[in-house]
């Protein structure tokens, strides 16, 4: 079958490499994973590929399926951070047949709640983007980096602020009913969580807990908040090639 219409995708790296599928996070592109290409490329075929902007989390999942399906990929390792990484746990649970390891960075089980959703779905729809997009460098990045690194910052800000009200509010109604606590027991391939220290979304605590009911599971901690593989590409990228080696 051909890759379905709806998911924009890039393929890249030595065609004999083990591929590796990097799933981005809510209000960002595949674009965000910038940071980790020229230390990956060369030892990966790193498939990055756009969210959808509406579905479940069922239809996120099979939407990576169809991409790996649509590329006669029968196997791969997947990294996908925030929704990125709930889609991961997703297939962790469902088609871990189809993955050597997976990685799980800056997410949870549950992200947030419902009510929280749902809230900023019916902002989003009747606000627009700009509160948002105004909020987000408090929650994705430290204040350090965020003096650092403006250029960067603001890239990803702009980038949320030009997403499509409809499709970003659609995909918060999917996190509003996304909830695998009770199903990623039954993760059995080789993962390994990432959480940022100073993460208000997703926090140690969360990734403490998946940890505790994954079989065959590392945890690794960065000195970062929300976009770990942003703020601290460095050690992301170290301990990507370390687990997926």
């Amino acid at each position: 079958m051909p890759v379905p219409q709806h998911i924009e995708y890039q393929l890249e790296g030595p065609a004999a490499a083990p591929v590796l599928v990097l799933s981005n996070s809510l209000g960002t592109t595949y674009s965000m994973w910038q940071p980790q290409l020229a230390a990956l490329q060369h030892s990966f075929r790193l498939l990055r590929y756009n969210t959808r902007g509406h579905g479940t989390l069922e239809q996120l999942g099979r939407d990576v399926l169809d991409l790996l399906d649509g590329l006669e990929i029968e196997r791969a390792h997947f990294c996908g951070i925030s929704m990125g990484g709930l889609t991961g746990l997703w297939l962790g649970v469902h088609a871990g047949h189809r993955l050597h390891k997976l990685v799980v960075a800056n997410s949870a089980a549950r992200i947030g709640s419902a009510d929280g959703w749902r809230q900023r779905a019916a902002q989003v729809m009747a606000e627009g983007m700009d509160g948002v997009a105004d909020g987000a460098p408090g929650r994705w990045f430290t204040p350090a980096f965020a003096a650092r690194a403006p250029e960067q910052v603001a890239t990803l800000i702009d980038g949320l602020r030009a997403c499509s009200s409809a499709s970003y509010a659609a995909c918060c109604l999917a996190l509003a009913q996304a909830d695998l606590r009770e199903q990623i027991g039954a993760i059995s391939v080789p993962t390994m969580l990432i959480a940022g220290q100073h993460d208000p979304v997703t926090t140690v605590a969360d990734a403490h807990f998946m940890q505790s009911r994954i079989r065959k599971v590392a945890c690794v901690e960065l000195s970062a908040s929300h976009l770990s593989n942003v703020e601290a590409a460095q050690g992301f990228n170290r301990a990507l090639h370390e687990f997926l080696a």
